[in-house]
């Protein structure tokens, strides 16, 4: 895999993959931990499960702005005893990115950025504030909610809610009896134009025209990519 100018991410709540790039990173992150990559100027990697059995978890992939386009490629794995943790009145968040209920992610993010990950037992009820310049959603992993005013319809697990960007943050319910999982994840627009083409994302047509004429000639942050091969991928039939 290939990416250049935007930031990636895994979160795994089953099973372990273990990344690998170019620039000598690699690990393994399993069930709760956390990576976090920077693709800055450019980097080629691999992605492998290395676990037997089903494997879970989420990707997202965030924006750089025109500025940071072209950093160095960063890679962070946290473990998931590093991930902070809060639990209070039948509410529990692992803060990946941003605050809630009093706690802060150590996590350093370029581009403004929240990552939530709550578990709410029966019975519990949340109001978690989002700064009204983000943009947010909710992507429900693990049982049904109700999210926003308490006689709304419940929403159940794999669906995702756009959220309106009105400043009055988020409310959930969890009436049912089974625990309520879910993600909130919010950002700041950039405000800038996106062309996209693949795993390469810059701001103008001519820009992704030459992000692949680099890629193809090895060059401007692809240069080790001519002669690196994943080690994971080895022996592997497909």
């Amino acid at each position: 895999m290939l990416i250049k100018q935007a930031k990636c991410n895994y979160f795994f709540w089953q099973g372990a993959m273990t990344h690998e790039d170019f620039e000598g990173h690699k690990g393994t992150i399993e069930a709760g931990d956390f990576q976090w990559m920077t693709a800055g100027r450019g980097i080629v990697h691999s992605e492998m499960p290395a676990a037997e059995g089903t494997q879970k978890g989420l990707q997202l992939w965030i924006n750089l702005s025109s500025k940071h386009k072209l950093i160095q490629p960063r890679y962070q794995e946290i473990p998931s005893e590093d991930i902070a943790e809060v639990a209070k009145d039948g509410i529990k968040v692992r803060i990946i990115a941003g605050e809630s209920l009093g706690a802060k992610s150590p996590i350093y993010t370029r581009t403004p950025t929240m990552y939530l990950d709550f578990t709410l037992k029966p019975g519990s009820h949340l109001q978690q504030p989002i700064p009204k310049s983000y943009n947010a959603f909710v992507y429900v992993l693990e049982g049904e909610g109700i999210f926003g005013p308490h006689e709304s319809a419940s929403v159940s697990a794999h669906n995702l809610l756009l959220l309106s960007g009105s400043g009055d943050g988020l409310e959930a319910w969890n009436k049912s009896t089974k625990p309520l999982r879910f993600i909130l994840v919010g950002g700041e627009p950039l405000g800038e134009p996106v062309a996209q083409l693949g795993p390469f994302v810059m701001n103008t047509q001519q820009e992704i025209d030459q992000t692949v004429e680099d890629f193809d000639n090895y060059t401007n942050g692809f240069e080790k990519a001519k002669h690196w091969r994943s080690q994971a991928r080895i022996g592997l039939d497909y």
